[in-house]
């Protein structure tokens, strides 16, 4: 079972595609508990056919430009006049990346990550251990490097992973980066690859970005929804009852994001 969930930020998650997550049973929640960590987050019923509090964020089609608005298809091909899109080697993000993560983090609304270089690296040396695409972004005019993507691959699906821009050219009304990325990820993955869907995670529990909204309102990404059952250690579980009454003027990130999670849970979220 350990091998089929890894640690995250000290939550046990799912190792795999959403769609092959199963529903844990009492026994293998607890030993991966006993392994370390503070919960398991388990979600299974991928895609069901019922409304629910938690989902997935999936693309499971590709029409070209058809698909887009008129305004989506005009910033789509002002971005791809603009930027290009190709892919590099882990190697290369490692060597220029963190200076536009730092720099795309820092300019989120909330502040729940601790990164440094070494904390990217390690996540660079993580994925090296799985399949991964990278993705730069360079600006046509002087191929500067202006950001980063990162795609996590499974047998015939894909989640989007860490993307960072610097917000020069996030801000700038000329060359619309994510506008150029996603339709180009959406077309390699989809039409050229065949993918089943692409994902861009699970519903956030942070709150710290739009970019769900973006991709449904834009890019006509869907929510698949699924089962939510959070396992929590013991002085967790105490932690958690003692503040959830509280969850709704809680500010502190990590807390307010556990908090979160419990009420999706929950289904009060």
């Amino acid at each position: 079972m350990k091998n089929k969930f890894y640690l995250y930020r000290k939550a046990w998650r799912f190792d795999g595609a959403p769609h092959n997550e199963p529903q844990l049973q009492k026994q293998e929640w607890k030993q991966l508990l006993k392994q370390g960590g503070l919960m398991v987050r388990n979600t299974y019923n991928f895609d069901c056919q019922k409304e629910t509090s938690f989902w997935y964020l999936i693309k499971d089609h590709f029409e070209g430009f058809e698909e887009l608005s008129g305004n989506t298809r005009k910033k789509v091909r002002r971005s791809l006049e603009k930027i290009e899109f190709r892919k590099v080697d882990n190697s290369y993000i490692k060597k220029f990346g963190y200076p536009i993560l730092r720099a795309s983090f820092d300019d989120y609304s909330v502040k729940d990550r601790i990164t440094n270089s070494l904390t990217f690296e390690n996540y660079l040396k993580e994925c090296e251990e799985k399949e991964y695409d990278y993705w730069g972004i360079f600006d046509r005019n002087n191929n500067d490097f202006i950001g980063f993507f990162t795609v996590m691959l499974w047998k015939d699906s894909c989640e989007y992973g860490l993307v960072a821009v610097l917000p020069d050219y996030k801000r700038k009304n000329t060359t619309y980066p994510y506008y150029g990325l996603f339709h180009t990820m959406n077309q390699y993955y989809l039409q050229e690859k065949g993918f089943r869907y692409v994902a861009d995670g699970a519903r956030s529990i942070t709150e710290h970005s739009n970019i769900q909204d973006y991709l449904i309102e834009k890019f006509h990404f869907r929510k698949a929804y699924c089962n939510l059952s959070v396992h929590y250690c013991l002085w967790m579980k105490i932690a958690v009852k003692m503040l959830y009454p509280f969850r709704k003027i809680i500010s502190l990130p990590r807390i307010k994001a556990i908090l979160n999670m419990e009420a999706m849970q929950r289904g009060e979220k």
